[in-house]
């Protein structure tokens, strides 16, 4: 049997492997369109609870594993989960994201930050992950998860998600030398992260850059980007066989500055066409997505129709199927089984464009 043969779909494609059908799997698929994970809500109403303890962790992880067997099993997580472990002080609101208790405005703050140990301040990273490859084995491809630099400032600063990140923005366009502080340490901090994780078992790492779409091209260029490209070089030094996905919310307009990240794999939202996607990234870059969340809310046609485009339109190598974004929480769960199940029965060579 060849190595090929034993390793994850999802994998292969990742790693530039040509595979007979795009491997799928769905950002947020572990969450509250789920009955199972409602359900597991009630029992631990807190956030964090779901996501530290271990065994709850690996539950919820693995009910979208087990509902729909998608080639990708995410950690379940949150990108400011490490920010403890920082000194930054934090907790998550049921519906409304993160809270950071003390917001780092002041080069003080920031300065008495210190580097991230994961052993100690995650310790049940390691577990959850463990647990997640030995369930999964070779079926599917367990991957990590965290932030990047530019939207943890953005939390830690502002304090919480915002509208216009008028905070950050202030101290980004004003301040600039305390920000670059900071996102130093942050970059710093999350490669430790990602090379944690990739110890304990992901076999791909996928970035969330949430909100580096609220910058202008220029701002990217100067607060996101550098800070992406130095996570992504310090995880390449030690791991250069893990493929890493970039997610920028709303990165129509720097699509390519993404392409030029480090990452292999672009997460192209919705609003880009995806054959547009390809020409603009260039034969190189890998993508994932990118359907429109709310296409599942259409009929099973209508699905199928779009999920056919999409793959048309990515060609034949380097694409992981995925929504743009996260799947929404009214969608129905038998939408998204007929999601999983179309794409699994897809074969590249009878829907080549």
């Amino acid at each position: 049997m060849g190595v090929s043969s034993t390793t994850p779909h999802l994998l292969r494609a990742a790693r530039g492997e040509v595979v007979d059908r795009p491997p799928v799997w769905m950002m947020r698929q572990a969450g509250r369109y789920m009955k199972a994970y409602r359900d597991l809500r009630e029992k631990y109403p807190s956030f964090r609870d779901r996501s530290e303890i271990p065994d709850v962790a690996i539950e919820v992880s693995l009910q979208p594993w087990k509902a729909f067997q998608p080639d990708g099993v995410i950690l379940f997580s949150d990108i400011v989960t490490p920010l403890p472990g920082l000194g930054i002080d934090m907790d998550i609101a049921e519906g409304k994201g993160p809270i950071i208790h003390s917001p780092l405005r002041t080069q003080e703050q920031i300065e008495r930050l210190h580097p991230l140990e994961p052993e100690a301040a995650l310790p049940f990273i390691k577990t959850i992950l463990q647990s997640l490859r030995s369930e999964v084995g070779d079926k599917s491809t367990v991957l990590g998860f965290v932030g990047a630099p530019w939207t943890l400032a953005a939390y830690a600063v502002e304090g919480k998600g915002s509208k216009t990140y008028s905070i950050i923005k202030n101290m980004a366009f004003s301040d600039p030398t305390i920000l670059h502080q900071l996102l130093s340490k942050l970059a710093d901090a999350i490669a430790i992260y990602a090379r944690y994780q990739i110890d304990c078992g992901a076999q791909v790492v996928q970035m969330f850059d949430s909100w580096a779409g609220q910058l202008s091209p220029q701002d990217y260029d100067t607060f996101a980007l550098p800070y992406q490209k130095r996570v992504f070089q310090q995880v390449k030094q030690t791991h250069p066989d893990t493929p890493l996905i970039l997610l920028v919310s709303g990165s129509a307009g720097v699509l390519e500055r993404m392409g030029q990240s480090g990452a292999d794999i672009v997460s192209v939202d919705w609003a880009v066409d995806m054959a547009d996607a390809r020409a603009r990234l260039g034969k190189q870059v890998k993508v994932q997505g990118n359907l429109d969340p709310g296409v599942l809310f259409g009929s099973k046609q209508f699905i199928r129709d779009r999920i056919l485009d999409t793959v048309r339109k990515a060609g034949n190598w380097g694409h992981i199927l995925n929504l743009g974004h996260g799947v929404l929480p009214e969608t129905p769960e038998e939408n998204v089984a007929f999601f999983f199940e179309t794409a699994k029965e897809l074969n590249l060579a009878g829907v080549k464009s």
